[in-house]
């Protein structure tokens, strides 16, 4: 990994290969080595830049709040260091959410994009209560917030199916430090509905979701590409499909970077 100081504070990335720059985006409560078993396949063919987003990994917190916004003026710091000017993004969960804030912040940066386990939709009211339910719990138990959070990532059929994947999970989650937790949370409940950016974007998009994902209803985030030339991509099991379903994720991947 490197460091790239960013307002006086340390980010952390990683940069390798040649050719159309892919940025992989982590979500929350993950970072950079969420990406690492797939970076052996994809950097064969193209530049790959993963980046520990604000207050996960090794990067540092910038505030109390970290935005999407805020997220994603970072990566374009991180990708203007690099001299990259247009990079494809895949984003997971959180990271999604980021992708979505580069693409509308910096469109002429943007070639492409995949939402992974992710959308375009705003928190909803009730959302937004449990993220202040968990921000309270966050300062009495943290450690077991994170790790019954992370199980409940997985679909129920997958949790006896990936125990030593699970706790390698939880052991990241962990690395968060608590003011990277609050600032997250807090940013994704400020963050505006981007469901214009499938309609009105002519670059290749992707939208991937699990049908047993306990984040983000399926029969709800479908709806969000009707009229759009989004491709959707279903798997069968929860939030975690890098995980979950790797394989067949790996090939979804490729051949969309085809496209770019």
């Amino acid at each position: 990994m490197n460091n790239f100081l960013y307002k006086n504070t340390k980010i952390s990335y990683f940069d390798a290969g040649k050719g159309t720059a892919i940025v992989l985006l982590h979500g929350f409560l993950e970072n950079a080595t969420m990406w690492d078993s797939y970076m052996a396949s994809f950097t064969e063919k193209y530049r790959i830049i993963t980046i520990d987003l604000l207050g996960h990994g090794k990067s540092e917190c910038l505030g109390y709040v970290h935005t999407m916004e805020d997220q994603a003026d970072m990566v374009y710091a991180v990708l203007q260091h690099l001299k990259i000017r247009k990079s494809v993004f895949v984003g997971h969960s959180m990271g999604g959410y980021v992708a979505l804030a580069f693409a509308e912040l910096y469109p002429e940066n943007t070639k492409g994009f995949v939402l992974l386990n992710s959308t375009t939709y705003a928190d909803d009211h009730e959302r937004k209560i449990n993220r202040n339910r968990a921000i309270k719990m966050a300062h009495k138990e943290y450690a077991s917030l994170v790790q019954i959070s992370i199980a409940n990532l997985f679909s129920i059929d997958n949790r006896d199916s990936f125990i030593s994947e699970i706790q390698q999970v939880k052991k990241e989650a962990l690395k968060t430090p608590l003011q990277g937790y609050i600032a997250a949370q807090e940013g994704m409940k400020l963050r505006k509905n981007k469901e214009h950016l499938l309609h009105l974007t002519a670059y290749p998009k992707l939208l991937i979701l699990g049908k047993k994902d306990g984040v983000l209803n399926y029969e709800d985030n479908i709806k969000q590409i009707e009229g759009t030339n989004v491709q959707l991509i279903s798997f069968p099991d929860g939030h975690m499909s890098h995980i979950e379903n790797r394989d067949e994720l790996e090939k979804v991947l490729l051949v969309f970077f085809k496209t770019i």
